[in-house]
Order: C-alpha cells, then structure tokens, then sequence
C-alpha cells in the first residue's frame, strides 16, 4: 500500500514563529504571512479539525468567517505533540514529544500525559527538562524581551508536560471559560507580548460522545462565543489566531484489540501511541517478521511502515534528530478511515472512548487557522 505524504502545507509548528515574527523577535520567520501586530494571542482549541468547523460551520458562525487557512499539524495528531509543535516551533521529528505514549530509550513508555510509565502508572525518573531540552518558544520570546503569558487550566501549571513544552511563559491558571476569556484580554491590553491560551473541553467531549454529537456541537457554540468575545475585546494594534493541535474521528465497530490478538504481539517488546496510531517496538532481529504480520493482520485498514519509510513519507517533519529518532517505533502503523487499534486490557479507559485521532487522514491532520486583527 503507497503511504500518505505530509509536506507541502502550513504546519502547526509555524504558529508561533509566525506571531513573535510579527513581535519583532529575531530569528523568527513569518512564513504564514500574519499581520504585523503590537501583541498577539493564540488560541488552541483542542480537537477542532477543519473538516469539523467546515461541516459545523453554523455552530461556529464567528470562527468559520475568522478562517483564512489550513495547517496540517504532522504525525502523532494528537495532544502531546500538538502542544509541543505549539511550544517550540518544531515538528515531532526534532521535538521529540513523540504522541500519548512513547518509549524514552533506556527508560521504558512514558505517557506524557500523566507522566508516568505506561501501561501500569509506575514513576519514571525523568526530569521534562531532559526529556524535551530544546528552548521553547517561550524561552525564545522571553530572551527577545517579550513578555510570554500562558492562560491556561490552573490544574496544569505544574505539571510535567507543562514544563516541558510552556516553560519560560509566565503561567496565569484558569478554571472555565469565563476567566479564561477575561484573563486572555487582561493580558492583551497590559501587556504588549505574546499570549497562549488554551481550551481543552471540546476535545474531551469529542473522546466521550464523538465529534458531531449533540454534546460536541453545544460545546462547539460555546466556543465560537469565546472567540466572539475576544474579537470584541481585542485591543487595538493586537492580533489573535486561533488553531487547534489536531482532528478527531469517531470509531466504528470495525477495530481489533492488540491485547487479545497473537499475531500482533509476536516479536513486539513495547507498544506505544494510542488507537489512531501505534509505535510497534520490536525484539531485536524481528522488524522485518513483525512488518510483515501487522501488514497482514490490518491489510487495507491502516498504513504500516517501517520507522525509515515514514521518515521518508515525511510523516515526523523535514528533519528527525538521532536523539528523537528511536522515541518512535521500529514499525509504525496509522488507521485509515474509522479504524482503532486497541488494548482493551492494558488500556481500558482510552479504549472505550468514542473520538479518536493521532493518524494521517484530513480529519485528523487539517486543523484550522482563524485569525482575527485590530
């Protein structure tokens, strides 16, 4: 099966290089052509795929007209790696947040999530630090002389992946849309820098209940009334640009569960990512047999390749450095259509969820870019 290439558009990673560009910030490049700007908020709504705005476009009156252009945001399309595109300018290829779950050589499967060993939650000794150690773009604005916010859940000021992927903003917490919205425009009338913000409901209704559903769309209204809102409040000279870390699709019945079938197993040492798409760790000398059985299990229900294949395909960014490179599998496999590939066992929670994403299609990779300037 010919695999999907991933080049040739706007990336996720080109957000904020793009804005702090428009700060003046040296080293910067303004490759998606913002508005020069006197300050400037990004917004990500997580889990807003384009395909979902375009068909839900009147739930989302004001954020349909604000978009301008699609980005496609890379493989994993998932949270971690969104986030961390967002925090350091970077495909998965160089940042090395490399989806859900990932193995940390030497380490064992981190899920960067929570931050501990996966499957089982045992603590792992890795400091966020070591684990993603490039600057991030908010270490970057900062040494520039630009003030960088990070509006965001008061829950995640501390944690880990905060950290790794936020650290050198100065982290404001929130605990709903309201003051979400109020402290994303204090910032921008006091402050003449750069402001992330970052909403996570929608995506958490979306893994519930399914993209579409009656929940997601109600969610969705709410949303596009945020952005109203900021649009209305946004300070003079400021720009906003709204984005979102990845798509999501619904599963149909059509799955198969990695933990209830052999086949897949054989010669596997570790799994990574989730149901979208996995990170096949291999025995040493089994690659090629386990490429074959996985090719032979999924046949025409998901691309499978080698780690070098998808490298090629583009698939981790235009560049992959040798300490991010064995974070992702000897063999990586990414569903078509509504495909899952689960671990009902290992992974109970995360395979009873409806909505999923972290592959290669539209739905998951084309992510909307809604910008708005005063």
């Amino acid at each position: 099966m010919e695999l999907p290439t991933l080049s040739g558009q706007g990336h996720l990673a080109d957000v904020v290089p793009s804005v702090l560009a428009t700060l003046g910030v040296r080293g910067c490049v303004n490759t998606l052509d913002l508005p020069e700007s006197a300050g400037a908020c990004v917004l990500l709504i997580d889990g807003l795929g384009a395909e979902l705005l375009r068909d839900h476009a009147a739930d989302a009156p004001v954020l349909a007209e604000l978009a301008r252009a699609t980005l496609t945001v890379g493989c994993p399309s998932t949270t971690v790696a969104g986030l961390a595109a967002i925090g350091t300018g970077l495909a998965s290829g160089e940042h090395g947040m490399a989806g859900y779950t990932f193995e940390v050589p030497g380490c064992g499967v981190l899920n960067a999530l929570r931050w501990r060993e996966h499957p089982g939650g045992g603590e792992l000794d890795l400091r966020p630090e070591d684990v993603q150690p490039l600057p991030t773009t908010f270490e970057r604005a900062a040494a520039a002389g630009v003030e960088a916010v990070v509006v965001s859940d008061a829950k995640f000021a501390k944690s880990p992946l905060t950290r790794a992927v936020q650290r050198g903003g100065t982290y404001r917490g929130v605990y709903a849309m309201g003051d979400l919205a109020a402290e994303t425009l204090r910032t921008l009338r006091e402050s003449p820098g750069f402001c992330y913000a970052y909403h996570s409901q929608l995506d958490e209704l979306g893994h519930r209940y399914g993209p579409g559903s009656p929940a997601w769309v109600m969610q969705l209204r709410q949303v596009d009334r945020l952005v109203e809102s900021l649009v209305d409040g946004l300070p003079p000279g400021r720009l906003l640009a709204v984005v979102a870390d990845h798509g999501m699709v619904a599963l149909d019945e059509n799955v198969i569960d990695f933990d209830a079938t052999p086949e897949l197993q054989a010669g596997v040492r570790a799994l990574g990512g989730d149901p979208r798409v996995r990170n096949v760790y291999t025995e040493p000398g089994a690659t090629e047999d386990v490429l074959a059985a996985w090719c032979a299990v999924l046949g025409e229900r998901a691309w499978v390749a080698r780690r070098d294949e998808a490298i090629a395909a583009g698939w981790l960014g235009p560049r992959v450095s040798g300490r991010v490179r064995p974070r992702f599998g000897d063999v990586i496999a990414a569903a078509r259509d509504d495909f899952g590939m689960l671990r009902r066992t290992a992974e109970p929670l995360e395979s009873a969820l409806i909505g999923q994403h972290g592959s290669l299609t539209p739905a998951e990779q084309l992510v909307p870019l809604a910008i708005a300037h005063r």
